[in-house]
């Protein structure tokens, strides 16, 4: 049991152990101890707030047959003023500070597509052999899901496999047991001996291995590509990033702005599954010929189906809480996947995404995150055998845990939080 669960539970048992019996309900449960998100906070009262309540505290009858109801009306008063303040200030973040002018995303589209342009170029001069399909840019940015900064993108390298000579198998079916992450493996080699397919060479064990197709490619776009030259004729800086769990790209294309292009090859197989070449970020060494599944394109389109379907407001969450992890550097660990996941698992059990319930939804957000976390497992929505915590140490784990446990008491500090300075 890690710590962060242990902490959740004595902070649980410590809230709800009453310490006068003056102070309790019929109930036996404090009312300002009522959980964060269904809209109470024990955060300090401001100015306008403590006027409010004296007001309404020096009208109340003094005959204590009425007392009660009159305090529950206003705890509800502060419940609802407190929601409504926090749906304001979350649409404020969101115009503020989680959307990106239209202009800096061409720009930085722009800068990824002349990159994209000389990879092209290079690799179909240097390799004319090399079996690729039609390169193309990939990830948040394209799907207006990036927040703060236009500084990302994927450039997707499709290899082209031959069907009798591959085949893939999941991680649940292999002696690792890893959902997600799949083996392609060399087959019929009595038939078609070794060097029959060009990605023979990057075959390791009998399979092909991604860390193997990074190398080749590492070698040739980073070492084989003159960038300070290909940089000075495009007005950027661009200079390859090391160390990096894939190929990356730096690509200073303004004074202050900087863009990183992850080179990631794609195997689409004969049943649609998309494999990438990103390593499993835990024992790494012992996991080094597992391919990643990639579910972005579908979650992506999932998410939007909902949200076109009822208005609703899961892309604008999502966004939120993507910003929120990005400017804050004790939720960094928290990625894209791992959010859109848990709204549309939340989207099964919650009907009312509507504009108005955002505050609602954020606060559901994070206590489903705290959930997961304490069960150390968040399920993929289309992959249920996948768990998308599978790559958190125990620490990390706990850390998150108890970030997002102790935001719950206090949800506005999430957006308060800026740039974690290099």
């Amino acid at each position: 049991m890690t710590y962060f669960v242990l902490f959740v539970q004595m902070y649980d048992r410590t809230i709800s152990a009453p310490t006068s019996p003056t102070k309790m309900q019929q109930t036996g449960k404090r009312s300002w101890e009522e959980p964060v998100w269904m809209g109470s906070s024990p955060r300090v009262l401001n100015h306008d707030m403590k006027s409010t309540v004296s007001r309404s505290l020096q009208s109340l009858p003094t005959s204590s047959r009425s007392f009660e109801p009159g305090v529950g009306d206003i705890l509800l008063l502060m419940r609802a003023r407190m929601r409504l303040s926090l749906q304001e200030r979350l649409w404020e973040f969101y115009q503020t500070r989680v959307n990106i002018p239209a202009e800096e995303q061409a720009m930085a589209r722009r800068a990824a597509l002349d990159i994209c342009a000389e990879l092209r170029v290079f690799l179909h001069a240097k390799l004319p052999d090399m079996p690729l399909r039609e390169m193309y840019l990939s990830g948040s940015l394209y799907d207006d899901l990036q927040v703060v900064t236009a500084d990302h993108a994927q450039l997707m390298v499709p290899l082209i496999l031959e069907k009798n000579l591959w085949s893939s198998i999941p991680g649940e079916d292999t002696i690792m047991n890893v959902p997600g992450f799949w083996l392609v493996r060399r087959e019929n080699l009595e038939y078609f001996p070794r060097s029959s397919s060009y990605w023979d060479r990057c075959m390791v064990g009998g399979y092909l291995s991604p860390k193997s197709v990074l190398e080749v490619f590492e070698k040739l776009v980073a070492g084989s590509i003159n960038w300070p030259a290909i940089g000075s004729v495009l007005d950027y800086v661009i200079r390859p990033v090391v160390p990096s769990e894939t190929l990356t790209l730096e690509v200073q294309y303004e004074t202050d702005r900087k863009l990183y292009v992850d080179f990631l090859p794609l195997l689409v197989m004969e049943d649609g599954t998309s494999l990438i070449a990103k390593p499993h970020r835990l024992s790494a060494e012992r996991n080094e010929n597992l391919w990643r599944q990639s579910f972005r394109v579908a979650e992506t389109a999932r998410l939007r189906a909902l949200d076109q379907e009822d208005g609703g407001c899961r892309c604008t969450c999502l966004k939120v809480a993507k910003a929120v992890c990005k400017l804050s550097p004790a939720l960094h660990r928290l990625n894209s996947s791992q959010l859109t996941n848990t709204i549309l698992l939340l989207s099964e059990k919650e009907g009312d995404w509507t504009q108005e319930a955002l505050a609602d939804r954020f606060l559901q957000l994070l206590r489903a995150l705290v959930g997961h976390l304490e069960a150390g497992r968040l399920p993929c929505a289309l992959g249920p055998k996948v768990n998308l915590f599978c790559e958190l140490t125990e620490q990390e784990v706990d850390e998150l845990g108890y970030t997002l446990y102790c935001a719950l008491s206090d949800p506005e500090g999430l957006l308060r939080t800026e740039v974690e300075q290099p």
